[in-house]
């Protein structure tokens, strides 16, 4: 599974946008249950944090970003319920090549993969 966040910001070799949003459609027609995609969002900070180029190359950029937004995060922070359920990062960019790719605009968007199982549910 692929789910796509388009990239809002990148200045200074950081890079930030949405990595993902649960209980809505992707890129390629599916759809991530919230607390798996919280789940999913603790653990690569807690275990990974690092980025990719196109799920090939891997040390390509470090994550200096995380936010999830709960029902609770929202409610202390006056953050609109349309935003539950969103996951925002921010990267710094090691490599130079992916730096000009995200520059130039070729790099759009951020992609994180899992591994999940279909439910009809």
């Amino acid at each position: 599974m692929k789910l796509i966040g388009k990239v809002a910001k990148a200045d200074k070799q950081l890079v930030f946008g949405w990595a993902s949003v649960a209980e809505i459609e992707d890129l390629q027609g599916d759809v991530i249950d919230a607390g798996a995609l919280e789940k999913a969002a603790y653990d690569f900070v807690l275990n990974s944090r690092v980025g990719g180029e196109m799920h090939e190359v891997k040390g390509v950029a470090t994550l200096v970003e995380s936010f999830f937004i709960t029902e609770e995060k929202a409610q202390a922070l006056g953050i609109d319920e349309g935003w539950l359920n969103h996951w925002w990062v921010g990267f710094k960019v090691l490599d130079a090549d992916v730096w000009a790719k995200i520059k130039s605009g070729e790099y759009k968007m951020f992609s994180i993969a899992g591994k999940a199982r279909k439910s009809n549910e």
